[in-house]
């Protein structure tokens, strides 16, 4: 990984869209190199994939509620009920396996409050928790999936 590296992931976070030559273009490489170093990034597991990012309001699914979780139970067979149950609904976004006061912390997406309580009766009837707290987002101040790269360590 190098500063070339670097500029085309800066790139490809903000539009996964752009094509080789663009990408090239804009950092000063021809695209057949580029092309290389794209591909190097993706065999190496460094991009992961390309998607859509969808307008969650546009497609009612405005409501994000976290919810942790706190569990008396920390058995393999546990977790594994645990694991295909939120595997198994497509509200959930995101699942965090958490130090401190909780285990857990749940994104979940839904169109409002009535819905989450579906997802939430779903949840609690797979899995037995110890606690379960749901907290809904008012506003979202921050919002991006790109990573930042200040950390890298070029070779």
């Amino acid at each position: 990984m190098d500063k070339l590296d670097a500029k085309i992931l800066d790139l490809l976070q903000v539009d996964g869209n752009l094509s080789a030559a663009e990408i090239a273009d804009r950092v000063g490489l021809s695209k057949a190199p580029c092309w290389r170093r794209i591909q190097k990034l993706q065999a190496e597991g460094i991009i992961r994939g390309t998607v859509a990012l969808l307008d969650a309001r546009a497609l009612n699914v405005g409501t994000t509620v976290f919810v942790t979780i706190k569990t008396g139970n920390h058995s393999e067979a546990w977790f594994e009920r645990f694991a295909r149950t939120v595997r198994d609904i497509p509200e959930v976004t995101e699942i965090h396996r958490m130090s401190g006061d909780v285990d857990y912390l749940i994104r979940i997406v839904v169109p409002d409050i009535d819905a989450y309580d579906v997802v939430y009766k779903r949840l609690i009837s797979a899995v037995d928790f110890q606690d379960v707290s749901a907290s809904f987002a008012l506003e979202t101040i921050k919002s991006t999936t790109a990573l930042p790269l200040c950390y890298l360590k070029y070779e």
